[in-house]
């Protein structure tokens, strides 16, 4: 097996280096890990499906939906999935998966948003079949459109539609899906760890695939972790699947074929896209009713909140203070969800989704975003430069299992950049509760012109003697003030965390971006924290 410090092969290197992203190889080996956190094998062992890739006899790529009943996946240990399901025989991957088959895996939950993804090798079992884990790597939760799902009984599907050109019923479909998604894999090298295929997601408003004609689809390519899995595989092998989830019918359509990667993406209609791919079709299968499962775009909590007041924080960030449009309380959260919005964007079609941290106190009965400005930020640049006071916005209830993960264990809040806004809301409830825990909150920020509510921080940490803080500026300017508004010159790393002594029952929460992250978490781990006390949230360019 590769070595997990290596975990790129030619085409993700290469596509990296064309996307200006050449220092991901030096960071990402604490994302992309040879086994499964716990966290992961809990995730995929309560979904109702997962998402597998992989390629037929003739070496066509395909992605499929497999389901089952409560319990249908399990983790025997951090290395194993066990799946206790079977392939249709009307699935293009059914005679081809069998043992000693490479398949990469997407688990997805659409209601709350989370996605983890692995790939390795197939292996038959008495009550299905087993995975054997190669590399394993959770993914932030973009673009992804929230849906309840139920079960319904059982029953024959209809014969599958196969074809090699899309019908105008399929074309409808296609443009009118806002979930895709996508198999590719390459085997470049002998026994790599980043050998064999990879299942992933794409997600946008309905019509953000283009259907060029009956062979032909172009799908943009946003920003993401910066992996470039997908057009890293594309690169070294251009054969493609697809897969159009019908939710209200449990179809499923299946395309395959094979795609070639527009870096300039100028003339498409959408200006979050970066990259275009462009999908030559060649085999189609079409399958009604092919899964148990149907879902439901569920708005039942979806209401009117009112921006009350807009504050600028530092330097491209602002804080959008949001209250109920019937002047109600609104609901507490727990310190470190997110609220999912939606935005009306002149121009857009349908509704721009974003979920952002929520950096107030859980239980005042209002709502505080804190967000950043991206240059390519769609909806950032939209809060910033459109939205008011007085002007509504729709959103969601909070969610997210970013959250404090014990009632009175040491905590250790740590971030970069804008990532400070769970960890601000987490302070909040620390000085609220009446547990007598310690708590340090670290930060770093490139100057005070860059540092966001350190005056609310301050206020905070004065009110109780068991709370620290402990800030670093990485490009202090003359008018900041050492051990006033900072404490060190230079970026947080795992040694500026363990120098606070906070002690062997510390759990560290961690925001901010990649890099930051897997720096920090190898730190920590090399000195002997345990992968148990490590929690973490990223961010990035997504706006």
């Amino acid at each position: 097996m590769r070595d997990a410090a290596d975990p790129f092969h030619a085409g993700e290197l290469r596509a990296q280096a064309l996307a200006g992203k050449t220092d991901v190889p030096e960071w990402a080996a604490g994302f992309i890990r040879p086994f499964m956190p716990d966290q992961h094998r809990d995730f995929f062992s309560q979904l109702p499906f997962l998402v597998l890739a992989g390629a037929d006899d003739a070496g066509r790529h395909w992605v499929t939906l497999l389901d089952g009943p409560d319990g249908f996946v399990r983790s025997p240990d951090d290395t194993t999935l066990a799946i206790a399901s079977t392939f249709d025989a009307q699935d293009p991957l059914a005679a081809a998966l069998g043992a000693g088959t490479d398949v990469g895996v997407l688990g997805i939950e659409l209601a709350t948003r989370r996605r983890n993804r692995m790939s390795g090798r197939l292996r038959r079992s008495g009550a299905g079949f087993v995975i054997d884990v190669r590399q394993s790597f959770g993914n932030c939760p973009q673009y992804i459109h929230e849906r309840e799902w139920r079960r319904v009984p059982t029953h024959d599907a209809p014969d599958a539609l196969r074809s090699t050109a899309l019908t105008a019923d399929q074309t409808a479909r296609i443009r009118a899906a806002d979930t895709l998604f996508i198999g590719t894999g390459q085997m470049s090298r002998d026994d790599h760890a980043s050998n064999g295929f990879d299942a992933s997601h794409r997600g946008g408003a309905p019509g953000f695939v283009s259907v060029v004609d009956a062979t032909h689809l172009r799908i943009p390519d946003y920003a993401g972790n910066n992996f470039f899995n997908t057009i890293g595989n594309l690169l070294e092998n251009p054969a493609i699947g697809l897969a159009f989830v019908d939710f209200e019918t449990g179809g499923l359509l299946q395309l395959s074929g094979t795609a070639k990667i527009d870096w300039d993406a100028t003339d498409s209609h959408d200006p979050g896209a970066l990259r275009m791919i462009d999908v030559t079709i060649d085999a189609v299968v079409d399958r009604p009713a092919a899964l148990s499962l149907r879902w439901s775009a569920d708005t039942s909590d979806l209401q009117d909140l009112v921006v009350a007041k807009k504050v600028d924080e530092a330097q491209d960030i602002t804080s959008f203070h949001l209250v109920a449009a019937d002047g109600g309380a609104l609901e507490p959260f727990e310190a470190g969800q997110h609220l999912p919005i939606e935005l009306e964007i002149p121009g857009q079609p349908g509704r721009t989704r974003r979920s952002y941290s929520l950096s107030g106190a859980p239980d005042s009965g209002t709502y505080r975003l804190s967000i950043k400005r991206e240059g390519q930020g769609l909806a950032s640049r939209y809060l910033h430069d459109s939205v008011q006071v007085g002007d509504r916005i729709r959103a969601r209830r909070a969610s997210g299992e970013f959250v404090v993960p014990c009632s009175n264990c040491p905590l250790v809040l740590v971030s970069a950049g804008v990532g400070l806004t769970p960890m601000v809301s987490m302070l909040h409830a620390a000085v609220s509760e009446r547990a007598d825990r310690s708590v340090w909150y670290v930060h770093g920020a490139r100057s005070g012109a860059h540092h966001a509510l350190k005056s609310e921080v301050d206020a905070l940490v004065a009110r109780r003697p068991n709370l620290v803080a402990h800030t670093l500026y990485s490009r202090p300017e003359e008018t900041d003030r050492p051990g006033i508004d900072f404490h060190e010159t230079g970026r947080v790393t795992a040694k500026t965390l363990l120098n606070l002594t906070p002690g062997d029952d510390a759990h560290y929460m961690l925001c901010g971006p990649a890099k930051f992250i897997a720096d920090i978490r190898d730190g920590l781990e090399a000195a002997g924290v345990p992968a148990q006390h490590i929690h973490f949230e990223t961010f990035g360019p997504t706006g």
